[in-house]
């Protein structure tokens, strides 16, 4: 069996550790928070033995030092991060694979948030973690890549199995629904699933995780390929809709 504990941290991020029961192993999806990781996994009584970086934004990657001296985990960070990422032992892109216990993780490059941002997928538990690349009805900002790059990445998280739980990093999910029916009001699955999410935040429970296929349906960025979506906002195919509605979120 494994399991995902998922805690907030910082002023908006989630932590997560994700733990094999049978083997014991237990990996940080990340490190905001080095203090906080440690609590959290001490209270649950596991052991840290990876840390297993999405990028290398100091909200992802600043714990990672504080973590390996306590633990003496190891570090396996994105390959075109890794010159940004400290205390990395192994590096790993598109089609690698990272262990815990008997589970595998499958690495997607997924950059264009920043060149080189991965997601960890593991197929036989039905999740992924996704970083700052994917979120509940948004994605990252595009700070490094480019559009045709970032559409690209998206599209491989699109071909991910329907069912599929993502774990983003960040509760920006509010935002993100505001923006996203602005993007396409006629979306009645859109609507109803803003509305769910003003529910669960009025009552301050996470957005996080998501079902993939909710996200297919009604996240603009992901449906950049839709003719209406096209239509709407000039663009002639998916990575010009994709570019205008990531241009437009940065100042919405």
């Amino acid at each position: 069996m494994i399991e995902v504990h998922q805690f907030p941290c910082l002023d908006d991020n989630y932590g997560f550790l994700l733990h094999d029961s049978e083997s014991g192993e237990t990996a940080c999806i990340d490190t905001p928070d080095a203090d906080e990781y440690l609590r959290q996994a001490a209270a649950k009584g596991w052991k840290i033995t990876a840390i297993w970086n999405t990028h290398w934004h100091p909200d992802h990657a600043g714990g990672n030092e504080a973590i390996k001296a306590a633990t003496g985990c190891t570090v396996i960070a994105p390959a075109d991060d890794a010159g940004k990422i400290a205390a990395v032992d192994r590096t790993v892109d598109q089609g690698d694979t990272v262990g815990l216990g008997k589970f595998t993780a499958q690495v997607i490059n997924v950059g264009g948030h920043t060149m080189g941002h991965i997601a960890y997928h593991l197929p036989e538990a039905g999740v992924a973690f996704v970083g700052d690349a994917l979120f509940a009805l948004g994605c990252g900002r595009m700070f490094e890549g480019t559009a045709p790059q970032f559409w690209a990445s998206l599209s491989r998280l699109k071909e991910l199995p329907p069912q599929t739980l993502c774990y983003c990093a960040h509760e920006y999910t509010a935002s993100n629904a505001r923006f996203a029916v602005h993007a396409d009001p006629e979306n009645a699955a859109l609507a109803a699933y803003a509305a769910d999410i003003a529910k669960a935040r009025a009552a301050d429970q996470p957005t996080v995780p998501f079902l993939l296929n909710r996200e297919l349906e009604t996240n603009p960025f992901l449906r950049a390929d839709d003719g209406a979506l096209q239509a709407r906002w000039g663009g002639g195919d998916a990575v010009s809709t994709f570019a205008a509605l990531r241009e437009a979120k940065n100042s919405f």
